[in-house]
Parts: C-alpha cells; sequence; structure tokens
C-alpha cells in the first residue's frame, strides 16, 4: 500500500513537473556554468597550457544549456526553465498560479545542483586560479553567479538584464503564439537557442546576462555555502536583487505587455480579454440577425 502511495505521488503533476523543471534548470546550469569554468580556468596556464574556450564558447555553452533544458521539461511542465517565463505565462497566459511557487522551487533547487556539481568537478582548477586550496574570491564567483563589471553604474546594470530578458520573452512569446507561428512545439528550444545566443553576444560583457533569476540565485547560494560566504550577496548593496531579479522580472513583463499590445489576439491574456468579449458580442449579434427567415416560419408553424 505505502508503495501504490509513493508511485501516485511520484505520477502526480504536482510533482512531475517541479522535478521536470528542477531537472531541466539543473542541465542549463550545468552546461552554462560547465562551459563559464572550461573557458576562463583553463585560460591560467597552472591548469592548462593553452586555452579551452572564449567568449563565443561561453554564448554557445549558455545558449546550448537554455535549449537542452527545455528539451529536457518540455513535454511535461512546457520547458520554462526560468521563474520569469512562468511568471509571465502567469500573468498573460491563463498558466494557473498555483503552479508558480512549485516551477520556481524546482527551478531554483535545479540550478543550485547544476551549480555545486560543476563547483564538485572544477574545484581543483580553482585552486589554482585562486592561488591557494580554499581560496574563494569573487574572481571565481563570478563562474557561477553573475557579477557587473566596475564601470557599470546601477541604473545601467538593471537596463542591461532588462533588455537581455526583453528580448528573450518577446521570442519566447512570439514562438509560442500560434496566430503568429506555425513552428511545431518541438522546435520551440531551437528557437530559444538563438535568442539566447543574441542576447549573449549583443549583450552579455557587462552584466553577464543573467535574465534568469534561478539561473543567478541558485548557483550564489551554492558559493555562499561552500566558502566565498557572504560577499556574493553583498556586492554592489546587493546587486543580485535588482539586477540578476528585478531587471530580468521587469524586462520579461514589459516584453509580454507590448506582445500582447501590439500582436496578440488571443483570449488568454487580460490583455484581450474586454476584445474577446466585444467579438464574442457582435458574433452573437451577426447570428441573431441571420434567423428571420426561420423565425416566420416558426410564427406560420405556431398559427397553423
Amino acid at each position: 500500500m505505502p508503495s501504490v502511495l509513493i508511485l501516485l505521488l511520484i505520477h502526480s503533476e504536482n510533482i512531475r513537473e517541479p522535478a521536470a523543471e528542477m531537472l531541466g534548470t539543473m542541465i542549463l546550469t550545468l552546461v552554462g556554468t560547465g562551459g563559464n569554468c572550461q573557458a576562463v580556468l583553463s585560460s591560467n596556464t597552472g591548469v592548462s597550457s593553452t586555452p579551452k574556450g572564449d567568449a563565443i564558447s561561453l554564448s554557445l555553452g549558455w545558449a546550448c544549456g537554455v535549449a537542452l533544458g527545455a528539451w529536457v521539461a518540455g513535454n511535461t511542465s512546457g520547458g520554462h526553465v526560468n521563474p520569469v517565463i512562468t511568471l509571465c505565462m502567469a500573468v498573460f497566459r491563463d498558466f494557473p498560479w498555483r503552479k508558480v511557487p512549485g516551477y520556481v522551487l524546482g527551478q531554483l533547487i535545479g540550478a543550485w545542483a547544476g551549480a555545486i556539481i560543476v563547483f564538485g568537478n572544477y574545484f581543483h582548477a580553482i585552486d589554482i586560479v585562486e592561488g591557494k586550496k580554499g581560496g574563494r574570491t569573487l574572481t571565481t564567483a563570478s563562474l557561477f553567479g553573475t557579477y557587473a563589471l566596475d564601470y557599470m553604474p546601477s541604473a545601467n546594470c538593471f537596463f542591461d538584464e532588462f533588455i537581455g530578458t526583453f528580448i528573450l520573452l518577446l521570442v519566447v512569446f512570439a514562438v509560442t503564439d500560434k496566430r503568429n507561428s506555425s513552428l511545431p512545439g518541438g522546435l520551440v528550444p531551437l528557437v530559444v537557442f538563438f535568442a539566447i545566443l543574441a542576447v549573449a553576444v549583443a549583450f552579455g560583457m557587462q552584466t553577464g546576462f543573467a535574465i534568469n533569476p534561478a539561473r543567478d540565485l541558485g548557483p550564489r547560494i551554492m558559493t555562499a555555502m561552500v566558502g566565498y560566504g557572504h560577499q556574493v550577496f553583498s556586492f554592489r548593496h546587493q546587486y543580485w536583487i535588482w539586477a540578476p531579479l528585478l531587471g530580468s522580472v521587469c524586462g520579461g513583463l514589459t516584453a509580454s505587455f507590448l506582445y500582447d499590445v501590439l500582436i496578440y489576439l488571443g483570449p488568454e491574456s487580460f490583455v484581450n480579454a474586454p476584445n474577446e468579449s466585444v467579438r464574442r458580442h457582435l458574433g452573437r449579434q451577426i447570428k441573431n440577425t441571420s434567423r428571420p427567415s426561420g423565425s416566420n416560419l416558426e410564427s406560420v408553424a405556431q398559427g397553423v
């Protein structure tokens, strides 16, 4: 009996969907932070005689990670692998709000798990780059979380994350709009791959293009746990809140709203709800005005 209950619990959508988001985000973070570590750490001659990556490989790594994560989770949960996508789907696409906490928690745990696996694989190389065993500074913390360059003012950091997430959500909403795209659902992660690659090559330098609060916060929590301490959170007056988190959320919500105002016609969005009710009302009027001949026949029949 207990085994049956366990099986039923595992196969419940309340477990499977957040679990799929967890695995998908774990793959995203494994590939992304793994690519960071290989490219950056290998530039130290104490780690490798020749560099094993560059800016292009970093961009491709994150794009591949997001696409693969979305494919892993896609058929089960929709493959959001990003709390901003989950939030925007709830606000603008009738995604159930009751599922949002489970999705976001799964994404955060997945990002943390992916980061700690990568750290466990590369910590010897990290020690070499840090110059001592157990040395932990923001130099290598940036392999996992995102940290803005020194010259960047706070407003620009926020705007940089805003732009990147704006582009991502605009593409996601466009490619999942059946009236605007005939792309099969299984190919959506491929489009997302190009969106992430575009953001990375155009806006990746200054803030590290988090454009995903889970991808930043999960690894940031991991670094605090393995010896980097509170500096990962106190960096530039809690940078992690107002750039990777708030910048991403605001950019995603703005893109979603503009897409629905300017392009989207579906009734799922609250933006189009008034228009949809008007269309239904007009549809009823058209039906009513097309029935007079039938009504006259009914009257004649009743009179007879």
